[in-house]
């Protein structure tokens, strides 16, 4: 990095933090400090809405995924328009109308306290680990590949996060919010013209669309109905739909959103807005790793992108064994090279017969290079069993440091670093209120002022924080880790979105039964992920995460019904539930 990258860097980070933090001071009262005061308009809340997803993880991990599996991840996200409808016309109105803080104190309206204290304590567990995971997701990645003190990146991103949101609240989550994804969004098109200009001169953007669509990373739509697999079109509108539904609906992080809003129309404005706009977003950073793989064409890579990997196989006794597959690695790509120029001429010339058969040696060389890798990752595992071998989150960072100039360097690292410090800002903000308004204020005895629950939110904020950098401090690498954040919202969300769709529309079940079903439900969930997916191997799963929304959702709905039944029949065996 030169010293215009820490110019752009810094700058760009004090700058926003600064502007948060001078934005929104003097916040008076609770309803200035946790809805913002209610002057949010549709788009500075859809940009919120977007920003608090879009962690940095989604923008490590996301051209990683893309690179090594192609576009079918943008499944994940085609049950979220309809999810933005059903929240518009079902939960938004609801909210607006009881005039809630909270999502949660409308469940104490609905059934009684102990089902919103159970539905908050299960927001603080997932969430509080998600926001650790958002800190440690880009400090872990930027320690590896540019030396940089682990723990000491831990606390700075966490303290930045910590000053604006605990001074300004939801407001100051707002209002930077845009300006990061203002960052976010100019540095991903910058980088995209960058990569196509890298291409051979003969490469444009259409033929560099069919070098990828020959090896097979274009494949976006999967019609699959095994539930093994992750990403399939059947799980996205069902699994990705509940998932959706619970995230929007349900977590404070984005309630408290488009809670903020001017009126009930601008919230819902706001939420068409991200479900307008999600899935191009997602599409693009997804077809930017697609550009990093076709650049990987024509360019050397290493075998493996983390370096400390590498750094911990050249090393040890299995130095000479990874050499040598180095060695046989620069071959096979020159065999790649060929074959893609190959491929590219016979396109130019409309020789199809000749196009088959360069397809199909792309697809053998392929083979042979996912060959390679896993022995790569096989020797590194032999060599240091703690080192992360999977390098999916390392990809893309590798070709902003290896590939772009000065200035744009420090620029995509102000991006990963602004859409870090976006999604925990708003989990920071969100963990903050649910403590202060769903379980100290509620079960405080005493007549407090409006300034005692400022202080106290501004306190738990300030405490969460700590939680969080704890948490990134002592976690550990996963196989990919956006899909640890949604893996870990998959144990939850289901569970919490079937609390409130039974709020919302089986008004005949009370409190006891949701309570006593919610509890049930998250045991049995627990042991499906463990058994059907945590202990098999990535990729070997018996059961795709996303189905775990559904199934907790359905499970909890279908037992508290069976729990209201018995309890009424038990009251009055005559009695028939409506």
């Amino acid at each position: 990095m030169g010293a215009l990258d820490w110019i752009i860097l810094s700058g760009t980070l004090l700058f926003i933090v600064a502007y948060g933090v001078w934005k929104t001071r003097g916040s008076a009262n609770v309803n200035e400090y946790v809805r913002g005061g209610n002057e949010a308009k549709w788009w500075t809340i859809g940009l919120s809405v977007m920003a608090t997803q879009a962690s940095a993880i989604t923008f490590l991990s996301t051209p990683g995924q893309a690179f090594h599996d192609g576009m079918g991840f943008v499944q994940f996200y085609f049950g979220l328009p309809i999810a933005m409808v059903i929240i518009c016309l079902v939960f938004v109105p609801i909210y607006h109308k009881l005039k809630v803080y909270t999502a949660y104190e409308f469940l104490e309206n609905r059934f009684d306290l102990k089902t919103r204290t159970l539905a908050a304590v299960l927001f603080l567990v997932q969430r509080g680990l998600a926001a650790g995971i958002t800190i440690f997701a880009p400090s872990i990645i930027l320690s590896a590949v540019l030396g940089w003190d682990l723990r000491t990146l831990n606390i700075i991103i966490g303290i930045l996060v910590i000053i604006y949101t605990v001074s300004g609240g939801t407001k100051a989550v707002s209002v930077t919010q845009k300006q990061q994804m203002f960052v976010i969004m100019l540095g991903m098109f910058v980088t995209f013209f960058f990569i196509l200009g890298y291409l051979p001169a003969d490469i444009s953007f259409n033929k560099a669309m069919k070098v990828a669509g020959a090896s097979n990373k274009l494949e976006i739509l999967d019609f699959s109905l095994d539930p093994k697999s992750r990403y399939t079109f059947w799980s996205g509108i069902t699994g990705g739909l509940f998932l959706a539904l619970a995230y929007f609906g349900t977590d404070q992080s984005q309630v408290q959103r488009y809670l903020s809003g001017k009126s009930l129309r601008e919230s819902q404005l706001g939420l068409v807005f991200n479900g307008i706009f999600k899935i191009p977003m997602q599409f693009f950073i997804l077809l930017v790793g697609v550009m990093v793989f076709v650049f990987y064409q024509y360019n050397p890579s290493p075998l493996n992108f983390n370096p400390s990997a590498t750094q911990a196989v050249m090393e040890s006794e299995y130095a000479e064994d990874y050499t040598l597959l180095q060695e046989g690695q620069k071959k096979l790509e020159d065999e790649k090279r060929m074959a893609q120029n190959k491929f590219s001429m016979a396109l130019e010339l409309k020789e199809y017969t000749a196009v088959e058969e360069a397809e199909r040696q792309i697809m053998n060389i392929n083979k042979k290079d996912s060959t390679n890798r896993a022995t790569a990752r096989a020797l590194i595992q032999q060599a240091n069993n703690v080192v992360e071998t999977n390098d999916k989150d390392y990809v893309f960072i590798h070709f902003i440091l290896n590939n772009l100039p000065t200035g744009l360097i420090g620029l995509l690292l102000a991006v990963i670093l602004s859409a870090a410090m976006s999604s925990t800002a708003s989990e920071l903000n969100a963990l903050g209120t649910i403590t202060a308004l769903d379980l100290y204020k509620r079960n405080k005895n005493g007549d407090f002022t409006q300034k005692h629950y400022v202080t106290v939110s501004k306190l738990f904020t300030l405490l969460w924080g700590v939680i969080a950098i704890a948490i990134a401090s002592i976690a550990n690498l996963f196989d990919n880790l956006i899909q640890l954040v949604n893996i870990i919202g998959s144990i939850f969300y289901g569970n919490v979105l079937g609390i409130f769709l039974l709020a919302f529309f089986l008004k005949f079940v009370k409190g006891n039964a949701v309570f006593f079903a919610a509890l049930l439900t998250q045991m049995i969930i627990f042991v499906l992920y463990y058994n059907l997916i945590h202990v098999h191997p990535p990729g070997e799963e018996k059961l795709g995460y996303l189905w775990l929304n559904f199934i907790g959702s359905a499970l909890v709905i279908l037992i508290a019904i069976i729990f209201e039944a018995f309890d009424r029949m038990l009251k009055n065996p005559s009695m028939k539930l409506p």
